[in-house]
C-alpha cells in the first residue's frame, strides 16, 4: 500500500469503469464552452494505461480523415463522465505502440470473446438427479415385420 492511498482515498471516484489495453472504448468527455457545459464521444482503442493512484491515466487513439489522433485522459478526472467499453480487444503487450506505425487493415486488434475480467463468479447448479429406472429381468421378444404378399390375379 502507498504511502498517498489513505490522503488520495476521500478525492477519488466511487465506481471507476473496468476496461483493459486494446479494447475500443467510447470515452464520454465534459466540454465547457463559455456558459454551456455538453458532453462530447471520443472513440478510439486503448493503447496505454500508466501510474496509479489519482495520477492514473490511460492514452485512446483513434484514426480521423487518414490521420492519427491520440489522446490521454485521467481516470480520476471529473471531466470524464464515462467510459463505455464497445468491444473487447485480444492484445499480448501492455502498451501498444507498435500501432502508430500501421495503417488500414494492420491496426486491427483481435476480438476477446470472454472476457478476463469478471464481476461475480459464476454459480453453477446442479443438475436435478434423474430417477434411475429398476432393472427388469424380463426381455421383450423381438417382432419382425410382417411381409406382405402381393396377390397376383389371372384373368
Amino acid at each position: 500500500m502507498r504511502q498517498l492511498d489513505g490522503i488520495e482515498k476521500e478525492y477519488r471516484k466511487k465506481k471507476l469503469p473496468v476496461f483493459d489495453i486494446g479494447d475500443t472504448v467510447d470515452v464520454h468527455v465534459k466540454i465547457i464552452e463559455g456558459e454551456r457545459e455538453r458532453v462530447q464521444l471520443f472513440s478510439g482503442t486503448v493503447i496505454a494505461r500508466r501510474h496509479q493512484g489519482l495520477g492514473e491515466t490511460f492514452t485512446v487513439r483513434r484514426l480521423v480523415q487518414g490521420e492519427g489522433v491520440e489522446r490521454v485522459f485521467p481516470i480520476q478526472s471529473p471531466r470524464v463522465v464515462k467510459v463505455e467499453v464497445k468491444k473487447r480487444g485480444k492484445v499480448r503487450r501492455a502498451k501498444l505502440n507498435y500501432i502508430r506505425d500501421r495503417v488500414g487493415r494492420a491496426t486491427r486488434i483481435e476480438e476477446r470473446l470472454s472476457g478476463r475480467i469478471q464481476k461475480a463468479p459464476k454459480r453453477v447448479e446442479a443438475a436435478p438427479e434423474k430417477k434411475a429406472e429398476a432393472p427388469t429381468s424380463e426381455k421383450k421378444p423381438k417382432v419382425a415385420p410382417a411381409k406382405e404378399k402381393a396377390e397376383t390375379t389371372k384373368k
